[in-house]
């Protein structure tokens, strides 16, 4: 498997670090990656940071990674509705700063809580129940609803804590209706990846610790795929389930060491 590997895709939370905690080995694969001139991105389903705080977050945890190696949930929403929707589009955001600035920074979408065509909806810290009641009353009405991801659970220092999906659990329960999902395990975000890194999907390694979204994403993109144990999935659900890594690993070390050899 690796020898054909040009590039490498990692997901953030639960394999390069866990909260505020950076995981174990990630400057010597990264490392290693350079030394091998192999290309390398993160896609992350976390669409409450923009890709310059993530930049500044991986910096203080001792990870060296530009900003435009970042690519988030709300980014691929964000290029997504562009294409399906006009400029000047009225859009009610749940969300946090990575999703705003994805959907408004540009000026193409509208912010708008009156009469909103679109209900977007990603991870927000500091939901409200009043955001909620806006949200769903404008799904009812007749916005479209988009989700950036349907993780229910987020990795944490002190465990897993609710997740975007979670939001979206409550939404369609108050509402009625299904959203659209973007992020992983859409292959949306993995193409625009390998793209913007100018290779094959069959030639990029996706490195992941969700079986349903990491692991499942890059099966429907085409691309070979690890799971490091350091995050949710655990060993017995990938080797019976039927999601399939090609490789599992108990964590980033044991990767290099198996990639090295």
């Amino acid at each position: 498997m690796f020898n054909q590997i040009q590039a490498v895709l990692f997901d953030m939370d639960g394999v390069l670090y866990r909260g505020n905690q950076m995981l174990e080995g990630v400057p010597a694969l990264l490392a290693f990656l350079e030394q091998r001139e192999i290309a390398y991105a993160c896609i992350t389903n976390n669409a409450s940071m923009t890709p310059q705080q993530y930049e500044q977050k991986l910096a203080n945890l001792g990870i060296q990674m530009a900003a435009n190696r970042v690519i988030t949930s709300a980014l691929a929403t964000g290029r997504y509705l562009r294409a399906q929707h006009p400029r000047g589009t009225r859009v009610f955001v749940v969300g946090m700063d990575g999703l705003r600035e994805a959907m408004f920074a540009d000026g193409y979408f509208v912010e708008d809580d009156v009469l909103p065509e679109l209900v977007v909806q990603g991870a927000d810290f500091a939901l409200s129940y009043e955001t909620l009641r806006k949200a769903t009353l404008f799904i009812r009405g007749g916005a479209s609803f988009i989700a950036t991801n349907p993780d229910t659970t987020f990795p944490a220092e002190e465990g897993l804590i609710p997740g975007a999906g979670a939001i979206t659990a409550a939404l369609v329960a108050a509402s009625g209706v299904q959203p659209l999902v973007i992020g992983k395990p859409e292959p949306t975000m993995f193409l625009l990846a390998a793209e913007l890194l100018e290779v094959t999907p069959t030639a990029t390694l996706v490195i992941g610790d969700r079986l349903d979204t990491d692991i499942g994403g890059a099966i429907a993109a085409g691309m070979p795929s690890v799971l490091v144990l350091t995050g949710v999935s655990k060993r017995s659900e990938a080797e019976t389930g039927p999601i399939r890594p090609q490789l599992i690993v108990a964590d980033l070390p044991a990767l290099l060491a198996a990639w090295q050899s």
